[in-house]
């Protein structure tokens, strides 16, 4: 044929998905802003930060992507220098990351009790060109916070400036170095590492970290266990302590840190994470460990979900971009109805997704800055490891889907697309897996005598109560009515043994997850700015099962017979010859 005349590969190539301004293919991100924080909006500040992401960021993103971090142990004279070795990008992401204030934003609270939700906002349009950059935010902001609620005193007070800079000469990032190889979230019967008292105040830690994220980072918090004048230790959570470390001495080597090996991961490859022992510092007192990380967690759980749902908004974008340009069976992959709806069910998740996100992060804001009611620092408790286990779970779906869309281009790692669902897997992971957090859910519930439950059921039902639109009526039914159930279970429940609600916690979870989600859709289709898709999206959310716990629980799923069947089924061996 012509076309192929001294050309073996033709004359077609199909376009590729092109991104656009992240913040005008969002309309849901518009719309929340336009009712919650219009000022914002209309910043130049705002557009030059836009056009960087697409023209700049997301570019030096894959270049984290394609050149990972390595480790040089020695320098050419044979001295240990346990060196990490980034991309130049790397280091660009993080002067971004300053002069944005992608971290500071959250301690000046220039837009109050809103400011958590306006740097949050920043970082879900950063995360998904960020090349992970992301994670060492997240574990910065979760170590200013927990510097911040015990005091900015000596001798972090310095790092607390540092934590919280817009100053890329002065900004610090911080790692979070917990796990060990006995443990991951079990760190109260995993740590092993020990603190020796020095004569100058300071400790030595002696032990092994199996897991260090961010490990090139300028200071970390740790946990450790302070040894007495016998050398003896307190077991569990009791005996832990945190310690601050600060990774570098003045001449920018490594001190008190002996780097084993950098993890050879499934995604999150940009990011260097490492095996190592270490040095620190005193921060919190003896035995106030666990304690003092719950701040952390919050924040970082938090980050977490901004992550998850930016990068289902991301593949969205790119999906619905590309079926603009590919076309098949004679006609683009926009006009096929069934590629549409698919699209369509990944836009509802994002949405739900999205809104409950924002919730946490208005709540968060409310805390800090002491506008919080009872009924809201109870949400806050309840909904982080919520919000947390549900949008890990839905970002591998919807960027698995995502990349069903291109075709087989979805699996080929030079269009950069197969690095989202990757990066993807380790939101269900990182800072508690689905199961972990499912449980933290039932501790919550436990150690608040119910209120954290009380305070859900409460808000929930006022969200319901205010939407007035004819049009969401059987998406305010749906709600109300798995509300109700959820109730009954609950109420039921209450009477059976803890076994009982360990069994379901995974479910319940789901159930709490969705109900609200769906009254956060029903509630922002309802207020005066809201478009017709707004209320479209509510009432698809609320087709499915709203209360998962509820239908398990009808076919016998968390009866007490189940645990040895499915343990026999699991590890069923043939008997066959």
């Amino acid at each position: 044929l012509p076309e192929f005349f001294r050309a073996g590969i033709g004359g077609f190539f199909q376009e590729r998905p092109m991104l656009k301004n992240p913040f005008l293919e969002d309309a849901l991100l518009q719309g929340y802003l336009r009712r919650h924080l219009p000022k914002w909006i209309e910043t130049m500040t705002m557009m030059l930060y836009l056009l960087r992401l697409v023209r700049e960021v997301d570019g030096w993103g894959r270049e984290c992507e394609v050149t990972p971090p390595r480790l040089v142990t020695y320098d050419p004279w044979g001295c240990r220098v346990d060196r990490i070795v980034t991309s130049p990008a790397w280091q660009r992401m993080k002067d971004l990351s300053a002069q944005e204030g992608l971290v500071a934003i959250g301690y000046e609270r220039s837009y109050g009790e809103w400011s958590r939700v306006y740097q949050m906002c920043k970082l879900y349009l950063y995360s998904p060109s960020s090349g992970l950059y992301t994670c060492p935010l997240a574990m910065t902001d979760g170590a200013a916070k927990v510097i911040q609620s015990l005091g900015v005193s000596w001798p972090v007070a310095d790092a607390f400036s540092r934590l919280t800079s817009r100053d890329p000469e002065h900004f610090w990032t911080s790692g979070q170095w917990m796990t060990e190889r006995r443990g991951g979230s079990d760190v109260g019967n995993g740590t092993e590492t020990v603190a020796l008292p020095q004569s100058d105040g300071t400790y030595r830690l002696s032990g092994f970290k199996w897991f260090t994220s961010a490990t090139d980072a300028d200071m970390t918090l740790t946990l450790a266990r302070v040894t007495d004048v016998d050398g003896q230790t307190t077991s569990g959570s009791r005996g832990l302590s945190m310690f601050y470390a600060a990774v570098r001495d003045e001449q920018g080597m490594v001190q008190g840190i002996e780097v084993q090996r950098l993890k050879d991961k499934l995604g999150t490859r940009q990011m260097p994470t490492a095996e190592l022992l270490l040095d620190g510092l005193p921060l919190s007192e003896e035995g106030r460990g666990v304690a003092c990380i719950a701040n952390m967690l919050t924040v970082t759980r938090i980050h977490n979900s901004v992550s998850a749902v930016a990068g289902m908004r991301r593949v969205l974008q790119l999906a619905r971009d590309y079926a603009t340009r590919r076309s098949t069976f004679g006609k683009l992959l926009r006009d096929h109805p069934l590629h549409m709806q698919t699209l369509a069910r990944m836009e509802v998740e994002t949405r739900g997704a999205f809104l409950l996100v924002m919730e946490v992060c208005r709540l968060i804001g409310r805390e800090e800055t002491g506008h919080a009611s009872q009924l809201e620092t109870h949400l806050l408790r309840l909904l982080t490891p919520v919000a947390k286990l549900y949008t890990g779970k839905q970002a591998v779906a919807v960027i698995s889907e995502g990349l069903e869309s291109f075709g087989g281009q979805g699996y080929i790692e030079d269009t950069g697309l197969p690095a989202m669902l990757r990066d993807a897997q380790v939101l269900s992971i990182w800072e508690g897996t689905t199961n972990v957090l499912s449980l933290d859910v039932l501790r919550c519930v436990s150690r608040s005598s119910g209120l954290v439950l009380q305070a859900y059921f409460t808000h929930t039902q006022s969200l319901l109560a205010a939407a007035s639109l004819p049009s969401l009526s059987v998406a305010v039914r749906s709600v109300d009515s798995a509300l109700s159930g959820l109730r009954e279970f609950l109420q039921a429940a209450a009477l059976t043994p803890p076994s009982f609600m360990e069994l379901a916690a995974r479910d319940l979870a789901y159930s709490l997850a969705r109900i609200y989600m769906g009254a956060l859709l029903i509630d922002h289709a309802s207020w005066e700015g809201a478009s017709h898709s707004d209320a479209y999206a509510a009432l698809r959310w609320c087709e499915q099962d709203l209360c998962p716990v509820v239908s398990k629980a009808a076919i016998g799923c968390y009866n007490m017979k189940t645990p040895p069947l499915d343990a026999a089924l699991v590890y069923e061996e043939s008997t066959r010859d």
